[in-house]
């Protein structure tokens, strides 16, 4: 069987949504993951499928895969810092990747292979999820509108109708942000905060009033990247969470779950942060819970030499039939949209990007409305 798109992690979280929202728009999609048993529901249900074991730490292993799959797109959704690897595995491979986003040392990393990109006619994209991913292209949309820009601000905000913890998108990236210096750019240089000491409170569209910090994130480095020639000074990213997940979340960290640094139990070694994303992803989603997310982007800027605000927003609601993913459809979906685009050829360069170089707004936005996921411009949706 030849395939449309490989998805790489494909048994996490986000690898699920990915393969549903592909297979539900009719593709061929060939399933990569190490646990089989949590996506057999999408073996069973959809006949466009297949599995394969793979190990990210393995590039010869991962191209032959690739290439005997017959697709020409790779979606990767591993959690953990692979994205570089795999990025090489698909250059070997001769094929297009996108993937979810990283730290900012591997984003520069992956960027910098974009002469290898171009000279092989493929692309690549990384940060292809909600932000980075959709806040991404909302401020592609804005800086359009804008002369110059002097401040971007950039962030999420969620919460759910029933106050209990549910496991994020991914555990191991929330540790992280919660516990890293947050680089920041002030006045065109970048400073780092300290997230659990820039709290604050804010209130959110469709969300409510919430926690919200500082947190380490790609944007920091691309936003600049891409838009410094437009006079950029300041970005900053914020995370915001509802009372109860925040505090769970903190106490977790505060007994230690966070550690990468192995403890022996039993004779074994285990990482408690290893131990918790795995005991984590035993929980069930409670029934009847639902989320919503505000995803945004602040701009402040010139036109016409005179001051202008852009607020962009994107308001994630919980879907019928994805229960179980609540508010991180706005994660897989946008990566399954900006996987289907370059398969249309409505992505067309080649070269290694973010998505705010070269997602074009408005078909991404449609197929945003498509799954319910609305995006605003200063209140007005214009999706």
């Amino acid at each position: 069987m030849k395939f449309d798109f490989v998805v790489l992690g494909a048994t996490g979280m986000q690898g699920k949504i990915v393969t549903k929202d592909l297979l539900e728009n009719g593709y061929f999609v060939l399933l990569c993951g190490r646990d089989k048993p949590r996506v057999l529901h999408l073996l069973g249900s959809y006949k466009k499928t297949n599995f394969k074991s793979f190990d990210a730490k393995d590039i010869y292993d991962m191209t032959e895969i690739i290439k005997k799959s017959g697709a020409n797109v790779v979606v990767n959704c591993v959690e953990g810092d692979w994205d570089l690897n795999i990025q090489k595995a698909c250059i070997e491979a001769n094929v297009n990747v996108i993937d979810l986003g990283s730290e900012i040392w591997m984003t520069k990393k992956q960027l910098a292979m974009d002469k290898v990109m171009k000279e092989k006619k493929i692309i690549s994209i990384t940060g292809c999820g909600s932000v980075p991913g959709i806040g991404s292209v909302m401020l592609r949309y804005a800086a359009e509108k804008l002369d110059k820009i002097d401040t971007i601000e950039v962030g999420f905000a969620w919460n759910s109708n029933i106050k209990k913890f549910v496991v994020p998108f991914s555990m191991e990236s929330i540790i992280w942000e919660f516990t890293q210096p947050a680089p920041c750019i002030k006045s065109c240089k970048f400073i780092t905060k300290t997230p659990m000491y820039t709290i604050i409170k804010e209130t959110y569209k469709a969300v409510g009033r919430e926690e919200t910090f500082n947190v380490v994130h790609p944007e920091t480095y691309t936003f600049y990247k891409y838009f410094k020639y437009k006079g950029v000074k300041n970005i900053n990213f914020y995370a915001g969470f509802p009372h109860h997940s925040f505090e769970t979340i903190k106490t977790l960290i505060d007994l230690g779950f966070s550690s990468y640094k192995e403890v022996k139990i039993n004779g074994t070694k285990v990482a408690p942060a290893e131990y918790l994303t795995s005991i984590l992803k035993r929980l069930k989603t409670p029934e009847g819970y639902k989320e919503t997310e505000d995803l945004w982007v602040d701009i402040y800027g010139f036109k016409n030499k005179k001051k202008k605000r852009i607020l962009m927003q994107c308001i994630v609601p919980t879907l019928k039939g994805w229960e179980d993913a609540g508010c991180n459809i706005d994660t897989g979906m946008p990566a399954s949209i900006m996987a289907q685009m370059i398969k249309k050829g409505i992505i067309k360069d080649k070269g290694s990007f973010a998505p705010e170089a070269v997602v074009p707004p408005e078909p991404f936005f449609k197929e945003l409305r498509k799954r319910q996921m609305r995006v605003f411009e200063n209140g007005k949706v214009i999706n």
